[in-house]
């Protein structure tokens, strides 16, 4: 993650966050209520109503000052925003190889080449039925942007405290974990 992302998550700059934060969260709620295609028109018409504004009313004041500044907008005209071959291959490169490597790790769980992998696949694929039936989607996806946003700082501040609990809640896990795996013939994890 870079670090301008860290700043925006974090906070250090409380107007950029804050805009930020307040933006995605107003499309995710614009989402919720129309369709993807209608808050596409709506953005695209609010951000075409804006330009267009902008563009008479700085040609009107070149009317009525008699100046010639030209095109109000003609240094974003001329800034190039092509990609290069270069860029795509390597956005390419990292697809396919995140890409690969999904599907090989779903292969190994799907054909269970470590029963214990498998089943724990299993009982977070039982969980998120679970999940999907109390929450859509859209649901899901504010909440992970709300978390991403207050998590961080929350952690920032009560780090001790929430590492002491991360450590007790850790310890029991283990625990449960290789109690079932005592229980289970074959579950055993080979040493690494």
């Amino acid at each position: 993650m870079g670090a301008a992302a860290i700043d925006l998550l974090y906070w250090r700059n409380v107007k950029q966050s804050g805009a930020v934060f307040s933006s995605v969260l107003l499309l995710l709620f614009s989402l919720t209520q129309f369709s993807v295609v209608s808050v596409g028109a709506y953005l695209a018409l609010a951000a075409l109503s804006a330009t267009i504004s902008f563009r008479i009313y700085k040609s009107v004041l070149q009317a009525v000052q008699k100046t010639d500044e030209g095109h109000p907008f003609k240094s974003y005209l001329e800034m190039e925003i092509a990609l290069s071959q270069d860029q795509i291959s390597k956005y390419a490169d990292k697809i396919l190889l995140y890409t690969n490597t999904c599907m090989r790790e779903l292969r190994r769980l799907f054909l269970v080449q470590d029963l214990v992998d498998s089943l724990k696949f299993a009982v977070l694929m039982w969980l998120l039925t679970y999940v999907g039936a109390l929450f859509n989607g859209l649901t899901l996806l504010i909440l992970a942007v709300v978390s991403m946003f207050t998590m961080p700082v929350v952690y920032e501040k009560h780090q001790a405290q929430i590492d002491q609990y991360v450590g007790l809640i850790r310890t029991q896990v283990n625990s449960v974990v290789g109690k079932i795996q005592a229980k289970i013939p074959g579950a055993k994890r080979k040493e690494e």
